[in-house]
């Protein structure tokens, strides 16, 4: 306001400064012998002008100003009106929320009385003649000398009170039965349900006198031949029953993985150590003879072996460039990271990745580089691109017209296949910037549409069945070379270069404990209608699953 009052100040005082240029104009004239009239009106003219377009923009300013101000005070109004809004919403909601966190604290309070009243409750003993009879000090002296004791100590009043909201209570009493064939059994009879059964199997584990022999016995028909032919299905069985060997490892390396040292080391006492020892030492030969390209990384022998290790803390005893050159022949499973970490083979890996590289398999050398954290040394989109130039050299025909229509589809399919894998790896580890997706994808649709194009001619140069005559009395089309129609099963093809086909996201998880008993909390297992044809890893392979 002072700079407004003294430039208006001012403009006043031009009228006062005319009339002394006025004076000292005339002045000048006076001195003069030529007239100046009509320049000083000119000049007059001019000052006035000047005066009244100063004034009027001046009264301008003034009345934007107090626009501006008005503005100004509406919207500081308007602002205090919403802070005032928004302070009564934030203090409704935690009002809200107050009285939801108290409802869940006397949630909390009320479960944790019902479990004490349970928990104070005198535990009773069935005695041998059948008798109930209540818990003596002798009983406790005796029983606490032994692993049954230790492992009492780990089933708490919180854990007996899971088993009693249990969905398969049959599960428990198996375990707690020790039935280890029945166990295998119950499994493949609820294979549709296996996510569940995957939730319960270690709490049902906690219910038995031991853990770690009950586990132990189920191993026994991995290797088992003599399993019974049933219409040709003796191949699924024997896979069936090795999966859920390899699932009931890691069930149990869930429940040692909840335990302190001391439960820790009475689960997995030092006999139980020499047991799994034997055993891992018995299967240790029969991995000598398995072929590392045809397990294309799915090998569940092996991976059966390195589970039996980790879970039971024994792989002190054996030799870790053995170890290592057995991770080829599990490197597509989900789990092959954490088996590693356990068996305290990370610093084995960059020779793994390198002999995958070097064997045609850079998408199980990606994933393992991303697990690791080798990718400076392993650079991911080369090796990507090198995969699927090696699979298009290697699916390349000699001579064009010398291919016939299988061989050329097998080729397509190959190319198609490793495609999808590479467009997979890409997505799963965030590579679209320095390796785009678009010329793969624009592939895919393009082989695609190939293929489709050459079905439908398929079918259309296929011989139509005769109709019937009008008066029902013709006979129906005559049906030949019924064999050669039952192509039931793709070709395998066997090649240095894998074709990987996922039904799940292939992503490593990220380091965890050193532990050996601590990993594969989290594994998920998936059954079709068939007890084996589900893996172990908890995803299924489509067919056919080419290498």
């Amino acid at each position: 306001m002072e700079d407004s009052q003294s430039v208006a100040m001012l403009m006043d005082s031009t009228t006062s400064k005319i009339q002394q240029l006025q004076k000292a104009f005339a002045e000048l004239e006076s001195h003069r012998a030529i007239t100046l009239n009509l320049k000083w009106k000119e000049l007059e003219e001019h000052f006035h002008g000047l005066e009244k377009s100063l004034k009027r923009r001046f009264h301008e300013l003034e009345d934007q100003e107090r626009e501006f101000e008005t503005k100004t005070r509406k919207a500081q109004e308007m602002l205090q009106k919403r802070e005032a809004a928004v302070g009564a919403k934030e203090h409704a909601s935690l009002e809200k929320l107050q009285k939801k966190r108290d409802a869940a604290v006397f949630a909390i309070t009320t479960s944790l009385e019902k479990q004490r009243k349970v928990s104070s409750a005198e535990p009773t003993f069935v005695s041998n003649d059948g008798e109930i009879r209540a818990a003596t000090v002798e009983d406790k002296t005796v029983d606490s000398m032994s692993v049954e004791s230790n492992l009492q100590s780990v089933k708490t009043s919180s854990e007996r009170e899971n088993i009693e909201l249990k969905v398969y209570p049959h599960l428990f009493k198996l375990c707690e039965e020790m039935d280890s064939e029945g166990l295998h059994k119950f499994i493949s009879d609820n294979r549709k349900n296996l996510a569940a059964l995957k939730e319960e199997i270690p709490l049902a584990l906690k219910a038995a006198a031991d853990p770690a022999c009950l586990v132990l016995d189920s191993l026994e028909g991995f290797y088992l031949v003599e399993v019974p032919n049933v219409d040709g299905k003796k191949d699924s069985i024997l896979l069936g029953l090795r999966r859920t060997c390899i699932m009931l490892m890691e069930c149990l390396s869930i429940l040692l993985a909840n335990l302190d040292m001391v439960s820790l080391s009475a689960v997995i006492s030092e006999n139980v150590k020499k047991q799994a020892k034997a055993i891992a030492e018995d299967w240790k030969p029969k991995l000598d003879a398995l072929d590392v390209d045809a397990s294309s990384g799915n090998s569940l022998e092996a991976h059966a072996f390195l589970q039996l290790l980790a879970t039971f803390g024994i792989a002190s005893g054996f030799n870790e460039e053995e170890l290592s050159r057995l991770i080829p022949m599990v490197s597509r499973r989900r789990q092959t990271a954490d088996l590693c970490r356990s068996l305290g083979l990370s610093e084995k890996m960059p020779g793994v990745i390198k002999a995958l590289v070097n064997s045609g398999r850079q998408i199980d050398a990606v994933n393992l580089a991303f697990a690791f954290q080798l990718t400076e040394q392993f650079s991911p989109v080369p090796l990507l691109k090198s995969y699927l130039k090696e699979v298009r050299k290697a699916s390349s025909p000699g001579k064009v017209g010398n291919v016939s229509p299988t061989a050329e589809s097998e080729v397509s399919e190959r190319e198609l296949t490793a495609l999808k894998a590479v467009i997979k790896c890409i997505e799963e580890h965030n590579l679209e910037e320095q390796y785009p997706m678009d010329p793969l994808q624009k592939r895919v649709v393009q082989i695609e549409k190939a293929k489709a194009d050459k079905k439908r001619a398929t079918e259309a140069t296929k011989p139509q069945p005769k109709r019937p005559r009008a008066n029902g009395a013709g006979y129906g089309p005559r049906v030949t070379n019924v064999a050669a129609d039952k192509t039931f099963y793709p070709t395998r093809v066997t090649d240095r270069y894998p074709q990987y086909v996922y039904d799940r996201p292939y992503v490593y998880t990220g380091p965890a404990d050193n532990r050996g008993l601590s990993l594969l909390g989290s594994a998920t297992y998936s059954f079709s209608p068939s007890h084996g044809s589900y893996f172990g890893n908890g995803y299924q392979y489509q067919t056919p699953y080419l290498h």
